[in-house]
């Protein structure tokens, strides 16, 4: 997504050519080129999908909607696999129009994951709750923090439900690093993302991700949390901006690798 202007062949092609070994993909992207067309390009190139995203949106309260909303998760589950990565990230859903029960949202969320993490784990994946910055909470995500994330994901086995730390929801939180060490301490961090923090923020919050380095957050701070914690997985960066997507996607790619061995590798 962060450089969603190039086409998936395009995407592929400069990954190879600046050594990058693993892609974070989107849905709509893939449905987009086709599925089966996606996975044999990736799995041609010698690519490592580290994850799916996204699943979730579990908080309407109308029993139709629910039961489509879990059709739609089974798909990315399914969808998941025949990528060949075993985390789909889940974006919880926010406030139903007209409600203002968080609690009842979030016990809705625990409903659906008791029905998807079995059957995420017949298929090889594991559901990665990502908390949201709280100005996400009304509109899509009522899981504003990591410790609210693991509320959620503890009632479950490790193995089919965990959470996403994304530097730009939780660097805000000073009780995110204990969190943190909690999630890691059950093997529930099941994928780490970047973003930086800056202002100020566009009229609609939601690109207002800014490129690693020209924020506020301190990366390797947060990386020296999720390695003290035992997480040694693939990194990824994940940045939704008006104005990256609006420059060439190569020279955005390659910038974006050049920020990450920048300010993120030690």
């Amino acid at each position: 997504m962060t450089v969603k202007q190039l086409s998936m062949p395009e995407l592929v092609e400069e990954c190879g050519r600046l050594g990058i070994g693993n892609v974070g993909l989107w849905r709509e992207p893939v449905q987009s080129y086709g599925l089966e067309a996606t996975a044999k390009l990736v799995r041609d190139a010698g690519l490592t999908v580290t994850t799916l995203c996204r699943g979730g949106f579990f908080t309407a309260i109308d029993p139709q909607e629910r039961a489509k909303a879990l059709d739609d998760n089974r798909r990315a589950v399914d969808e998941a696999a025949t990528l060949g990565t075993d985390v789909l990230v889940l974006v919880s859903g926010g406030l139903p129009a007209g409600s203002k029960d968080l609690h009842g949202a979030r016990e809705r969320i625990a409903d659906a994951l008791a029905v998807l993490g079995p059957y995420a784990e017949e298929h090889g994946v594991k559901l990665a709750i990502e908390p949201l910055h709280p100005m996400y909470a009304a509109d899509r995500c009522v899981v504003s923090t990591l410790a609210q994330a693991l509320d959620l994901a503890e009632r479950f086995p490790a193995h089919q439900v965990g959470v996403t730390v994304d530097t730009y929801h939780i660097w805000w939180d000073d009780t995110a690093p204990q969190q943190i060490a909690r999630a890691g301490a059950g093997g529930r961090i099941h994928t780490f993302q970047l973003a930086d923090w800056t202002t100020p923020l566009p009229e609609g919050v939601l690109t207002g991700r800014g490129q690693i380095g020209d924020g506020a957050i301190d990366m390797r701070e947060w990386l020296g949390y999720v390695e003290a914690a035992g997480y040694s997985g693939a990194i990824e960066v994940e940045l939704f901006n008006d104005g990256l997507w609006a420059r060439d996607g190569r020279e955005v790619l390659a910038q974006t690798a050049s920020r990450f061995v920048e300010h993120v590798i030690r």
